[in-house]
């Protein structure tokens, strides 16, 4: 079940000039699931990514930071889904360079013009020769119109495919922006999601994409949490095709620069809500906001304090207004020199606590309504400063350690 989120529609969805996509059944792990997808990137495309800080980071991971680094000019990527090639040691790194090979084979490109990702299961070798035996299919059902079949086939324990789409009049010109991302489980993202997708044909000057794509993330997959694990394979790409006919954006500074960052953003944080509202077993989604600190990491660390806490997902999840809970993470967050006199704590309209204690006001009927909403925001005010920040997560239900405990059936 999901929270308030629906599938895609594929019309709704914008083609991006310079970006084809083809999906296929490879039978990765499964029989009659899409599960191989490619993206084909007209020459000239800019292309950046962030990945996962988990220093068990999976063998694809490695590879796109290698090709990437190379500036070759990527001209294709290759999406599995089932088997996540990660905890498999150099075997698995000649898995992930062997599929770049084929594709590019395929493509008539280099290797090193490929981006390899994996999802799945962990510590599994790679059925190279399935994915490879699959490609001319993929290859074959490339079209620009196909966002909607990409984010189907990129699932693994997502209950729904998660796609967006926006446009943007820059310098007169529409840009048009469309993004995918999967994710419901294993989901801490330490610089990118699961896996995210995000394209533009906006014209942009190639260098800003690197710290572009850092920021974007910084500011939406990097605020979600589910289950507080990172992912060996967290990646998220954005592609730039420059092919909108706007004038090239030099600065992200800019006007331009800020509306086309703006627009990315919207799509980039509704992707990264979506994975929150698919999380695994969720039945409600909850923004945690902290203000008065006295810098950005300080909230940061504090909004992720509560949103890990299973005594506070659980509390969510029976609609139990338990919210001492709250507090003890808010203590236990890592802030030394806190005074804890100095808290106010809110569920939406409830004042539930002022000055560090229960507010006299406060009514247990006030706070157990609204923790039967399906959407909650809690609101910690800390007392030391401006500085403010919000993380998305859900709760925990008995649902999660399901699906958990049979993830390899």
């Amino acid at each position: 079940m999901s929270v308030n989120l629906s599938a895609p529609v594929a019309a709704d969805l914008l083609a991006i000039n310079g970006v084809r996509i083809g999906v296929t059944e490879a039978g990765v792990r499964k029989a009659n699931r899409k599960d191989l997808t490619v993206f084909l990137l007209d020459e000239g495309a800019s292309v950046a990514g962030v990945f996962t800080q988990n220093r068990f980071c999976a063998a694809p991971v490695q590879i796109c930071r290698d090709h990437l680094a190379a500036g070759t000019g990527i001209r294709a990527m290759v999406i599995n889904t089932g088997n996540a090639n990660a905890g498999t040691g150099t075997a698995g790194l000649a898995n992930a360079r062997a599929t770049c090979a084929a594709l590019a084979k395929e493509l008539d490109l280099s290797a090193g013009q490929i981006l390899p990702f994996s999802t799945g299961v962990i510590m599994e070798e790679l059925p190279v020769d399935r994915i490879v035996a699959g490609m001319p299919k993929a290859i074959a059902a490339a079209k620009a119109d196909n966002w909607a079949t990409a984010a189907e086939g990129i699932m693994t324990t997502d209950t729904l495919p998660k796609a967006f789409s926006r446009s943007v009049s820059i310098g007169g010109k529409t840009v048009s922006i469309t993004g995918i991302s999967k994710g419901a489980g294993m989901i801490r993202p330490n610089m990118a999601t699961m896996l995210g997708f995000l394209a533009t044909d906006a014209a942009i000057a190639p260098e800003l994409l690197q710290p572009l794509v850092k920021e974007l993330a910084d500011g939406s997959f990097n605020r979600v949490t589910i289950d507080g694990d990172t992912s060996t394979n967290d990646s998220f790409v954005l592609i730039a095709t420059h092919k909108a006919g706007n004038a090239q954006i030099t600065a992200l500074s800019s006007a331009e620069g800020e509306q086309l960052k703006a627009a990315l953003l919207e799509v980039a944080q509704k992707l990264a809500q979506a994975i929150v509202r698919d999380g695994e077993g969720a039945t409600k989604f909850i923004s945690v906001k902290v203000e008065g600190g006295k810098n950005e990491d300080e909230c940061r660390l504090v909004a992720y304090s509560i949103a890990h806490s299973p005594l506070v997902k659980t509390a969510f999840f029976a609609s139990d207004p338990n919210l001492g809970r709250i507090l003890a993470a808010v203590g236990y967050a890592g802030i030394a020199d806190l005074d804890q006199t100095k808290i106010d704590l809110y569920l939406d309209d409830v004042h539930v606590v002022v000055d560090g204690g229960r507010n006299p006001s406060y009514k247990e009927e006030d706070g157990q309504r609204v923790m039967k909403q399906q959407e909650i925001v809690v609101r910690v005010v800390l007392g030391r400063g401006d500085a403010a920040q919000t993380v998305w997560t859900c709760d925990l239900s008995h649902e999660y350690v399901t699906i958990n405990a049979d993830y390899r059936s």
